[in-house]
């Protein structure tokens, strides 16, 4: 069953950061390897979104979100801050689902929308990681990301033990 949702740009508002956390909140709980460790408290995730719609702001990202009728359901994050020597450069960040609503198309959609800003931008290559253990691998290789290999136990999971993580990038625009 799909979903009918719009697509947005957010910003930095107190209701935006409220639904951002609750969201992050469930992603951690329930395994996504998103930086942060379980439980994860609202102060925590409150600070982690207000510091993002803030870069945000100041044209450092990009936050999009997904909302079916009116209810934040999906959000990717597109950092645009690179290193002066990489201009042409941007990083897919924190693509997080609520549980209830994975494998309906809305995270493929706000991918392809960040890639589309991405290419309006300038921006000729994309780049990102991914947990090896329960991360999203094989949904970013059907979207044409390409694996550039692994670093071993990169990260904590969530609920404790070490993770890998696979690096990924893919060109865009014209460079395709």
């Amino acid at each position: 069953m799909s979903l009918q949702f719009e697509i947005e740009i957010l910003g930095y508002r107190t209701d935006v950061v409220e639904e951002l956390a609750e969201l992050i909140i469930e992603v951690v709980a329930n395994g996504g390897s998103v930086s942060f460790m379980h439980p994860m408290s609202k102060k925590t995730a409150m600070a982690f979104w207000e510091t993002s719609l803030a870069s945000a702001d100041r044209g450092e990202r990009i936050v999009l979100g997904a909302r079916e009728k009116g209810k934040l359901i999906s959000t990717v994050s597109l950092l645009l801050n690179c290193p002066e020597n990489q201009p042409h450069r941007a990083e897919i960040a924190k693509l997080m689902t609520r549980v209830d609503k994975r494998g309906r198309g809305v995270a493929r959609a706000l991918v392809k929308e960040a890639e589309q800003i991405a290419v309006k931008k300038g921006r000729t290559l994309l780049n990102l990681d991914t947990a090896a253990d329960e991360g999203a691998a094989g949904f970013y290789e059907s979207l044409g990301f390409n694996k550039s290999g692994v670093i071993p136990d990169y990260a904590l999971k969530p609920h404790g033990g070490l993770t890998d993580t696979i690096i990924y990038w893919k060109r865009i625009g014209g460079n395709c």
